[in-house]
């Protein structure tokens, strides 16, 4: 729909103010994170001013790790005026979680490395057998 407004911020402006490049505003507008704005008589976006603060707040979200989806759904009860804190307490939660679990399989993906750091010989390695890793070791 062209309205001939020339008010707002275009694409290019609006990635300026916020820190992101064009095609993130314009995927953000595609997978409905932001609303289409209305166009100039020439076809581009002129996004309005509280535009910036949105996407401010999408990217706070996916520094957080949040998922686009869960943004979507954040964004639908901030854009009621109801307060998003009760449905990001359980986000933020969750996310929690997910980051214990990599932590501890990192942790543990850590010891292993170690283990075999350990565990290879000092001085001239040895001929080794195909499909093993060191002298000694199991076959991946």
């Amino acid at each position: 729909m062209s309205t001939g407004t020339t008010t707002g911020l275009r694409v290019t402006d609006l990635a300026r103010a916020t820190g992101v490049r064009p095609d993130t505003i314009r995927y953000y507008e595609r997978v409905g994170l932001l609303a289409p704005p209305p166009r100039t008589s020439a076809g581009y976006r002129m996004y309005p001013p509280s535009t910036a603060e949105r996407v401010r707040f999408i990217q706070g979200c996916r520094r957080l790790g949040l998922r686009l989806r869960e943004i979507a759904d954040l964004l639908a009860v901030r854009d009621t005026g109801v307060c998003p804190c009760e449905p990001a307490e359980t986000l933020l939660h969750r996310r929690i979680a997910e980051l214990d679990a990599e932590l501890a399989r990192l942790g543990a993906l850590r010891e292993t490395l170690a283990g075999m750091v350990q565990e290879l010989p000092q001085g001239r390695c040895p001929d080794i057998s195909p499909g093993t890793w060191c002298p000694g070791t199991e076959p991946f």
